[in-house]
């Protein structure tokens, strides 16, 4: 255990923050914009993170909500089972990631059928002459041609939303105290530091979209979405009542952290 919280220490440290709350926002839009900059103006030579196959890409980013989904999933339910030890209250808040699912979902999908309405279909890469007869991208590939139209970008939405879903999950740890339960604490500490890991490699993905690919207004827009999504959730409905709630803080507890020792 002592290796996992020599590690955990400074994560929370770094991590379990409200002034990281605050600034990852801005932080993330900071990244969108100067990686876009450095894309225009100075392009990076080619490099593995330049290519689409490159591991974290293919085995991290391309399931970044079912990695986010199935992380989150037991943290929210022992943190929040623990503090509170209601099943309704920790379910409610596990609807949460109901609510991420749906972001997800109706967002990408919206994104695939703006690419679909402003896209035309070309015979080659050089987007020179078109096949006027492929009104559709599934046509369009089918028929082995190249469509083109304003493709959003999802890795700037989905990995802004995830890295800050988790920030705001994380905030748990301000009130939450395990160091009577060492099994516990352990469990707590695990899920922790790979959510804590996983936040890193979602902001190093977002930055290296901003530097290799997209053009500077589909990442604009994909990171604003993702933004957004964030904003309406936990800085407007999940204030209100009648919503999956906040993670709870200790805006809401005594100055004493619970102790879940069983």
């Amino acid at each position: 255990m002592e290796p996992l919280d020599r590690c955990a220490r400074p994560l929370r440290t770094a991590l379990v923050q409200s002034s990281m709350r605050l600034w990852l926002p801005w932080g993330l839009l900071g990244l969108m914009l100067g990686g876009s900059l450095l894309k225009a103006l100075a392009p990076l030579p080619d490099s593995y993170m330049s290519s689409k196959r490159n591991l974290l890409n293919i085995f991290f980013v391309k399931l970044a909500w079912a990695w986010t989904f199935w992380l989150l999933l037991p943290f929210i339910a022992i943190t929040n089972y623990c503090l509170s030890r209601n099943v309704l209250g920790m379910l409610r808040r596990l609807s949460t990631l109901l609510v991420g699912t749906m972001v997800w979902y109706v967002c990408t999908s919206l994104f695939l059928s703006i690419e679909d309405f402003t896209g035309n279909c070309y015979k080659s890469p050089a987007l020179d002459v078109l096949f006027q007869e492929h009104l559709s991208k599934w046509q369009c590939r089918q028929g082995g041609g190249f469509w083109h139209g304003f493709d959003i970008s999802g890795h700037s939405f989905l990995l802004t939303y995830c890295a800050l879903m988790i920030v705001e999950e994380m905030a748990v740890l301000h009130v939450l105290n395990t160091d009577r339960s060492p099994r516990l604490h352990a469990v707590v500490n695990a899920l922790f530091v790979a959510l804590s890991f996983l936040t890193l490699i979602w902001v190093w993905m977002f930055f290296c979209t901003a530097v290799y690919f997209h053009d500077f207004s589909q990442k604009l827009f994909g990171t604003l979405v993702g933004l957004s999504a964030w904003y309406g959730t936990y800085r407007f409905w999940y204030l209100k009542s009648f919503s999956p709630g906040l993670p709870p803080q200790n805006a809401s507890l005594s100055s004493k952290k619970p102790n879940c020792s069983r």
